[in-house]
């Protein structure tokens, strides 16, 4: 799979996923092939470039629930971006409370994990996107959290809209590829301040909506700027914002730069515990798959292994099949390896994990095979504990 820019398409290069208009309509399949009115609908769309399949390149599997994550993305970026306009130009937020609905519907009651596979972001609708995710985000953290129904859906539209005076930073400062100055913070800061004024004719001047908003922003500066109160009391519903605010900001695709490995997203969130709550990293920990078994890794000791199966106490310290000499190790016995954990883990050209199936099927295979010798040799000793008892 590569990932060709919108200029470079060509007919005939086949689609690694597939493509949608803004009401749900697929319009191509994946694999199927690139046409001149299909390269066209792309050049409409806004969309910056396409993953396309190599000539011999099989196409990869996919599961039914990360297509309809996908679709949904795409589709929802639309709605995302009608609405801000809506909201600027004429203080109306008509479909928001539907898109709401629709983010909790879809993921605010799963009862297992999310593949959240980040889609590539544009000059053109990075907010929209982003705040799409976040808004996602927080409708499965909140979902963990057991937050009532009223204030979960105050927290996913407060999500949906928390990025809107962004529109307003100007072009030289959105677009900076290279590192962003104190003094640019400042600005942002600054937009996204003023951009509140945006909700007050759609959502009211004292709706909770703006005041999660407020929160998390003041909160996120205070930080920054290093004079954030210990003693300060911030909602759950603006701890859940900040989280997945920034793990959505750190994974995020773009054309520009490599995004944040979840590992890494997820470690500067335990890291920082003072700024993030850690029960809303749990819940966001629990929420979406993070190392599932069979993705290749990278220790922080540099061996590389396979995930075989996840720690449900600590996402860092999963079992591990090492490449280096086949041996199984679990990384969860801190007495026996210490500090070690897992540093980062592989990723596919479209940022989904990169499982091995056929190292898996193997590490199952030897797994399978110690656990017949331990029983029989269990079952040796037993013959043996029998046989020297006497006969009653």
């Amino acid at each position: 799979m590569i990932f060709v820019k919108q200029k470079d398409l060509k007919v005939g290069m086949r689609l690694a996923k597939p493509i949608y208009d803004k009401k749900g309509v697929l319009l191509y399949e994946r694999n199927s092939k690139l046409t001149h009115q299909g390269i066209e609908s792309v050049n409409n769309f806004g969309i910056i470039g396409l993953y396309i399949l190599e000539p011999a390149e099989p196409v990869p599997p996919i599961t039914d629930e990360d297509l309809l994550f996908e679709k949904f993305q795409m589709v929802s970026t639309f709605t995302v971006k009608d609405e801000w306009k809506s909201i600027r130009e004429k203080g109306k937020a008509a479909a928001v409370p539907m898109l709401v609905s629709q983010v909790i519907k879809n993921y605010g009651h799963l009862d297992h994990k999310l593949n959240f596979v980040q889609s590539l972001r544009s000059q053109e609708d990075k907010y929209y996107k982003h705040a799409l995710n976040v808004a996602i985000l927080c409708a499965l953290i909140s979902h963990k959290m057991n937050i009532t129904v009223s204030e979960q859906n105050e927290l996913v539209t407060a999500a949906l809209v928390h990025d809107i005076g962004k529109l307003d930073i100007p072009p030289e400062i959105q677009a900076k590829e290279e590192m962003l100055t104190d003094g640019d913070y400042d600005v942002i800061y600054k937009y996204e301040s003023l951009g509140l004024q945006y909700l007050d004719q759609p959502f009211g001047t004292s709706s909770n909506v703006k005041k999660l908003i407020l929160q998390a922003q003041r909160t996120m500066q205070a930080f920054r700027k290093g004079n954030a109160d210990p003693n300060a009391k911030t909602s759950v519903g603006a701890k859940i914002l900040m989280v997945a605010d920034k793990f959505d900001s750190s994974t995020a695709m773009n054309e520009h730069a490599d995004p944040t490995s979840e590992i890494t997203a997820v470690r500067h969130l335990l890291d920082h515990p003072e700024k993030y709550d850690s029960r809303v990293t749990d819940a966001l920990i629990e929420s979406i798959n993070i190392l599932v078994p069979g993705c290749t890794v990278e220790l922080t000791n540099g061996e590389k292994g396979l995930v075989i199966t996840e720690n449900l106490r600590n996402v860092l310290k999963p079992t591990v099949l090492l490449f280096s000499d086949n041996s199984i190790i679990d990384l969860g016995q801190e007495l026996i390896f210490g500090n070690l954990d897992v540093k980062d883990v592989m990723k596919t050209m479209d940022n989904r994990v990169a499982v091995d199936r056929d190292a898996m099927e193997e590490a199952f295979g030897m797994k399978k095979e110690k656990k017949a010798e331990d029983l029989s040799e269990a079952g040796a000793i037993a013959e043996g504990i029998l046989g020297a008892l006497p006969e009653s």
